[in-house]
């Protein structure tokens, strides 16, 4: 009995963290250069599962062929998305990109994206496996919002 009273605390410490883990709050590996610079290769994010809504300009984390991947957000529910000479349109309207020295070909995504999905990129847009190749994200795809890094220590905080 006096045994089974000492276990008790870690138990209920590893089913919290478990918990905490499953539902709430887990880290991601950044796997690849698609995200450069913004987050490059062996970073470590704090991942949100409790977010089930995305802005633009929100990183996020979603299933993609047994895979992980880590893109912005950039096209939500009843918007176009086009890109021309480097700029981005949002239903034909340029907005101001977060960042001025990205660099892409032209792209026109030729729907109106339907509710429940979203059109992502890489932040290296020349080199990523976004929308323009898988096609617009699912909502139930997406695992969380990444807000946070956690490594390399010196680059810790926010993204």
């Amino acid at each position: 009995m006096k045994v089974l009273k000492e276990i008790v605390p870690y138990i209920v410490i590893i089913l919290v963290v478990v918990l905490i883990r499953s539902f709430i709050v887990t880290p991601v590996r950044v796997d690849g250069s698609s995200m450069n610079p913004t987050l490059t290769n062996g970073e470590i994010l704090i991942l949100n599962k409790t977010v089930k809504s995305y802005n633009r300009m929100d990183v996020v984390v979603f299933n993609y062929k047994e895979e992980r991947l880590i893109k912005r957000v950039i096209g939500v529910a009843g918007e176009t998305v086009r890109i021309e000479d480097n700029t981005l349109y949002i239903n034909d309207k340029a907005i101001d990109d977060y960042r001025e020295d990205v660099k892409t070909a032209d792209y026109e995504l030729d729907v109106t994206i339907p509710e429940g999905y979203y059109f992502v990129m890489g932040d290296n847009r020349y080199n990523s496996t976004d929308s323009r190749l898988i096609g617009l994200v699912k909502a139930d795809d997406i695992l969380g919002r990444v807000k946070v890094r956690i490594y390399p220590f010196m680059k810790l905080g926010k993204i």
